[in-house]
């Protein structure tokens, strides 16, 4: 957790979006009726398919680059800080959880969204809030894997090559 708040534009990152999504939800106003809600939850999921699939892809992706990196440090000559593997560690861990949101997040969207006899009357009103803030949250964490991730590139560039700007 120390590590995480060392890294605020992180944070400000996650926040941002979060920020945008209240936002977007608020703007897109109450659901009415279930007929509403379902074809919001057809809309949603469309696109919701997509980002899933791009989120699940880029964080498997990084989590095989992470790995790549530990090998790659490991056999240079150069010393690296306890925080360097620390901040290798925490985008693993946020890839790993973005995966397995984005995962989930996929199993709901493929659910079958018809008139069913036996569903609570906010089912679909339910339904609907669930996969818009996983989608909200699934990008807050990818913005925050992403800012973490260049926080990362930059310091290694100064080690390696310290004249080098940022």
């Amino acid at each position: 957790m120390k590590i995480l708040l060392k890294h605020k534009n992180t944070l400000v990152g996650f926040g941002c979006i979060l920020v945008l999504g209240i936002a977007a939800r608020w703007l897109s106003g109450v659901v009415y009726s279930a007929a509403e809600a379902q074809d919001l939850i057809a809309s949603l999921s469309r696109s919701a398919l997509y980002l899933g699939s791009a989120i699940a892809t880029s964080s498997a992706t990084t989590i095989a680059l992470m790995l790549t990196i530990v090998g790659l440090v490991n056999r240079l000559d150069q010393d690296f800080d306890v925080e360097f593997f620390q901040r290798i560690t925490l985008i693993s861990k946020a890839c790993a959880v973005n995966l397995m949101g984005a995962i989930a997040l996929l199993m709901i969207v493929t659910m079958p969204v018809g008139e069913f006899d036996r569903l609570p009357d906010n089912w679909y009103s339910i339904l609907y809030d669930l996969i818009f803030w996983m989608v909200v949250l699934l990008c807050a964490l990818s913005v925050s894997i992403v800012l973490i991730l260049l926080r990362t590139i930059v310091e290694l560039i100064h080690q390696f090559a310290p004249s080098v700007d940022s």
